[in-house]
């Protein structure tokens, strides 16, 4: 009977374990996500910034608008966050945005801003109060959309639009309504 060789049987032992550490290819490309609804933004004025970030497996080495480098924030380049200031002319402006990561692979995003400067208004239609108890209701408007109504400072549940119709029940001697649109305008009146 031969004797065992070790060295022999270490040699395959050795490659099967380090096939297991090689590095698989990069096909991932890097997706961007736009913070805001809708893939896009909708600011009270010209000085906004819009936000998002680059996802990518390996990390995320560039990012561009319109051509030209944004710096990514701090932190991990797998979730690279970055930030920039539109240039809305007419009050809306469309961006191309890009990430590539290290393969050279790119993610493309248009991202289109739109200034909003216009208030919701509010519309009583509707209004009661038997000793402490006010009822109300109405309807609250907007050029673009409404997204909150709040009533003495409780939300109420509604579906954002541009037209919502309302109806609450508070207490007190008058209720302070407040309307609150995508772009973060804000129209306040006090009902009595």
């Amino acid at each position: 009977m031969r004797p065992l060789r070790p060295h022999l049987l270490t040699a395959p032992l050795a490659l099967a374990l380090l096939s297991g550490c090689a590095r698989s290819t990069d096909n991932f490309t890097p997706r961007i996500v736009i913070s805001g609804s809708e893939g896009g933004a909708l600011a009270q004025s010209a000085e906004t910034s819009v936000r998002g970030y680059a996802l990518d497996d390996v990390g995320v080495t560039e990012i561009q608008v319109d051509g030209q480098r944004v710096p990514i924030e701090p932190g991990s380049r797998k979730i690279a966050n970055f930030k920039f200031q539109p240039q809305p002319q007419g009050g809306k402006a469309q961006h191309v945005i890009i990430a590539r990561d290290a393969a050279g692979h790119e993610g493309k995003a248009t991202v289109t801003v739109m200034v909003d400067a216009t208030k919701p208004q509010i519309q009583i239609t509707s209004y009661t109060r038997v000793r402490s108890v006010i009822r109300l209701s109405g309807v609250a408007t907007d050029n673009n959309r409404v997204t909150q109504i709040l009533v003495d400072g409780n939300r109420l549940n509604i579906t954002p639009g541009p037209r919502v119709e309302f109806y609450a029940e508070t207490s007190g001697v008058y209720a302070d309504l407040e309307v609150i649109d995508a772009a973060g305008n804000v129209t306040k009146r006090r009902a009595q």
